[in-house]
């Protein structure tokens, strides 16, 4: 195809380029970000899958009453965690909102002192969660040590084992 007039390229390539234009223009203006929710989501399953993993200590189970944003909206209740970790000398304090997560983690079993485990994003450790999705840091009790039986006090045959030459 041969164009006789040479301005017709450059005014066939501007039209393009406009046309491109109002369509991102458009897509962007129109289109729907990820939601409050689905970013937290995400921010989880990030830390669950590459997130560093520290001891803490599970400090208060509390229920906080948020007013609602518009006024035919009911108020909602929100169940935070409340932990402690320390890395680096650096003792951190922060909250996990939790109650969008009843088939994860159920508010009552949590048992507030006992000891947890919360991942953090290595360059950003204010970052931490102790429970996502397909992970969770909390602890169902204290650890329970094998009981052994006490040896006679009277026999001391097991302790010839440990000195020898001697006896």
């Amino acid at each position: 195809m041969i164009l006789h007039n040479p301005n017709a390229w450059e005014i066939s390539a501007t039209a393009a380029l406009v046309a491109v234009l109002l369509v991102t223009g458009f897509w962007l203006l129109l289109h729907k970000g990820p939601t409050p929710e689905e970013r937290e989501r995400a921010r989880r399953q990030f830390l669950s899958h590459s997130g560093r993993l520290v001891d803490g200590m599970l400090l208060d189970i509390c229920e906080v009453e948020v007013p609602a944003k518009q006024k035919d909206e009911p108020s909602r209740t929100l169940t935070l965690l409340v932990y402690k970790y320390r890395i680096g000398g650096v003792d951190y304090e922060s909250s996990q909102d939790i109650t969008d997560m009843h088939d994860v983690v159920d508010a009552a079993q949590v048992r507030v002192g006992f000891p947890c485990s919360a991942r953090y994003q290595p360059g950003n450790p204010q970052n931490s969660i102790v429970v996502a999705e397909e992970w969770t840091g909390l602890r169902e009790g204290l650890p329970v040590l094998p009981a052994y039986d006490d040896p006679d006090p009277l026999d001391t045959s097991h302790l010839e084992v440990l000195r020898p030459g001697r006896g």
